[in-house]
C-alpha cells in the first residue's frame, strides 16, 4: 500500500514539474510583471489592498529578495484578479532524484567496505565496485528504507 501512495506522490510531483518546466520568475518579479500587464499602477493596487503605493513597491521588492510572505503574495494576487500558485518541483523527474541519492548512499557503503578490504589487502577492481554500487542502489530503490535520506552513513 505504501508503494502505491509513494507512486501517486511521485506522479503528482512529476506532473507539476512538467507543467512548470522552463518557467522562471521574470526579472521584475511576478507581482510587478502581472500588475504592469494589467496596466495597473502601484497606487491603484494599493487602494484595492488598503495600503500605500510605497507598501506595494516594498512588497514587490520583497518578492525579489525572497522575504515576502506567502500570505502577502496571495493577497496581492487576489487583488489583481489572479491566483497565487506555490510549488516545489525537482529539476529532473523525482525518480532520478531518488536514484541519484541511492547511488550516493551505495557509493558510501562500497567505499566503507573497500577501506576494510584494503586493510586486509583484498582490493576489488573498479568495474566490480561500480557494479556493486548499481546493485546496492537498485536494492535501496526496490526495498525502500527510511535511512535513504539520512546523512550519517
Amino acid at each position: 500500500m505504501k508503494r502505491l501512495v509513494v507512486k501517486q506522490y511521485r506522479e503528482n510531483v512529476n506532473r507539476a514539474r512538467e507543467m512548470l518546466d522552463g518557467l522562471s520568475m521574470p526579472s521584475e518579479g511576478w507581482l510587478r510583471t502581472v500588475r504592469k500587464a494589467l496596466d495597473m499602477s502601484g497606487a491603484q493596487l494599493g487602494r484595492r489592498l488598503g495600503v500605500t503605493r510605497a507598501a506595494i513597491s516594498k512588497r514587490e521588492k520583497d518578492e525579489l529578495s525572497g522575504s515576502i510572505t506567502i500570505k502577502s503574495m496571495q493577497q496581492m494576487a487576489e487583488s489583481m484578479g489572479c491566483k497565487f500558485v506555490y510549488a516545489i518541483v525537482p529539476e529532473t523527474e523525482i525518480e532520478e532524484v531518488v536514484l541519484k541519492r541511492a547511488r550516493l548512499k551505495a557509493m558510501q557503503q562500497v567505499r566503507n567496505a573497500g577501506v576494510h578490504m584494503a586493510l586486509e589487502s583484498q582490493l576489488i577492481a573498479e568495474g566490480k565496485l561500480l557494479a556493486e554500487v548499481e546493485r546496492l542502489a537498485k536494492e535501496m530503490i526496490d526495498k525502500p528504507s527510511s535511512d535513504l535520506w539520512n546523512d550519517d552513513e
